[in-house]
């Protein structure tokens, strides 16, 4: 489907976190990443990213409260993803990628935003509780869609976030929250920090001795 692109349904029906049959006995062996690349993409670990996958488009999947998410950051430039409910955890900002069932504890609360799709409460006035809700609701209603304005599909696929090779340290330690209910009510705060420094602190006016 047009408004689909083909790699996208692929993401979503894809198992991560299994140990990497080529690799496991190594450190860093869970097949996390997906490729954007590859037609016939499945996930590998970090291994497999270095040796066959070092210049393609490669995203990181991540877990929270045991499902699958992938930060904002890594997937905004490639989707239109402004009707999709997104989450702030461990300071990241981040979106499911398929329907979670509602918490039994969030089933009598109600609310006033919900997904159009499976009726899951969200925080904010948002149609979609995940990436995998959208899909079903462009098959649906056809009135949304994922690719940016602008841009067509080979601009859009072909656009490289460039070499990640910096950050794997700091991607290898990011996990975001573990409980459902943190997850959800977790507000990242931006923390203003205000230095003083002794330098330049004036010396006291000596006092004369009086006469």
């Amino acid at each position: 489907m047009g408004a689909i692109p083909r790699w996208l349904e692929c993401l979503l029906s894809t198992t991560f976190f299994n140990a990497c049959p080529s690799h496991k006995q190594a450190p860093r062996s869970e097949c996390n990443m997906f490729c954007l690349d590859c037609s016939h993409s499945s996930s590998f670990c970090f291994y497999c990213r270095s040796n066959k996958h070092h210049h393609h488009h490669v995203i990181q999947i991540r877990r929270s409260s045991y499902h699958d998410v992938v930060r904002v950051a890594e997937i905004e430039n490639v989707l239109d993803i402004s009707e999709v409910q997104t989450y702030v955890i461990n300071s990241a900002r981040v979106l499911f990628l398929n329907e979670r069932p509602q918490p039994k504890s969030s089933t009598s609360k109600g609310g006033s935003h919900v997904c159009e799709i499976c009726t899951r409460s969200l925080l904010d006035p948002f149609r979609f509780c995940s990436l995998g809700c959208k899909v079903i609701g462009i098959k649906t209603n056809m009135d949304s869609g994922f690719y940016l304005r602008g841009k067509n599909n080979e601009e859009v696929l072909g656009r490289r976030l460039g070499s990640k090779e910096e950050d794997e340290e700091e991607e290898e330690g990011l996990r975001v929250g573990r409980n459902e209910e943190e997850e959800e009510g977790e507000i990242y705060q931006n923390h203003t920090h205000s230095s003083h420094s002794n330098s330049r602190r004036r010396k006291g006016i000596p006092q004369r001795a009086p006469f």
